[in-house]
């Protein structure tokens, strides 16, 4: 779903992509709550999502796995992959999902008036709390310190968002992983990030039992991901008078 505004596409503008793709495993239905979350604050009314729209292009894959979802499947497509281990050299007939939006995202790298700034996969899991962050480990310091930088603004917008439990790795099992590979494939202004949520609770600072989620509070997480891209990209001052609540979808 490829929303933007004519301000983005003026001949000649450069334009800052945020891609983002969910529900590559089927069974974390959670992903889906928070990327619609995204979806309907990007869409909606709210100066914020205003600002955004005028600012940045966002291109978004909901649901990377959909015949697996059909299926009932956990983790697998119907083919019986794992699709979030193949996006070194995705098949067009066994992982077609995978391989139409790498083609998309690898386009958009090779086109020079695009600028392909954030790709975020959202998972969900099954034995950590709250909301958290995978990132890519760097030889290069400056980029390092840099990628912390929006998982940090997204953890001061969302109280269930947990900075602590977000971590950097290399792991080789991840390897075939959409951040991992688009992390390597990128240049150095691109940052790539799993979104990870728990299946179950978070836990707010200072308390002492853990709160269940639900749906609104996954897709409350997801308006908080858009909005963080305000904070990052010192927007704040366009969002024209007071501000609003975040529209509740449901």
């Amino acid at each position: 779903l490829p929303f933007s505004a004519a301000a983005n596409l003026r001949p000649g503008a450069e334009q800052k992509v945020v891609f983002i793709t969910a529900r590559v495993h089927p069974g974390e239905t959670p992903s889906s709550f928070v990327c619609q979350g995204i979806i309907d604050f990007l869409v909606s009314h709210h100066p914020i999502a205003k600002v955004l729209r005028d600012h940045l292009v966002f291109k978004i894959a909901p649901m990377l796995n959909p015949d697996g979802v059909y299926l009932g499947n956990y983790r697998c497509s119907l083919m019986g992959f794992d699709l979030n281990r193949h996006w070194a050299n995705p098949s067009p007939w066994a992982h077609p999902t995978l391989h139409g939006v790498k083609e998309l995202i690898i386009d958009m790298y090779n086109n020079p008036k695009i600028n392909l700034e954030f790709y975020i996969d959202i998972h969900a899991h099954s034995t950590m709390m709250n909301g958290f962050m995978y990132g890519n480990i760097f030889e290069d310091e400056e980029r390092f310190q840099r990628q912390a930088v929006f998982p940090k603004l997204l953890c001061q917008n969302a109280e269930d968002f947990s900075y602590s439990s977000t971590s950097f790795n290399r792991d080789a099992v991840k390897a075939g992983t959409g951040r991992r590979f688009l992390g390597g494939l990128l240049n150095d202004t691109s940052y790539c990030y799993t979104l990870e949520v728990s299946f179950y609770s978070y836990v707010l600072g200072g308390a002492a039992s853990a709160v269940p989620y639900t749906e609104e509070a996954y897709m409350k997480l997801g308006r908080n991901v858009a909005r963080t891209f305000l904070d990052y990209y010192r927007l704040n001052s366009l969002v024209e008078g007071p501000l609003a609540p975040t529209p509740k979808t449901r």
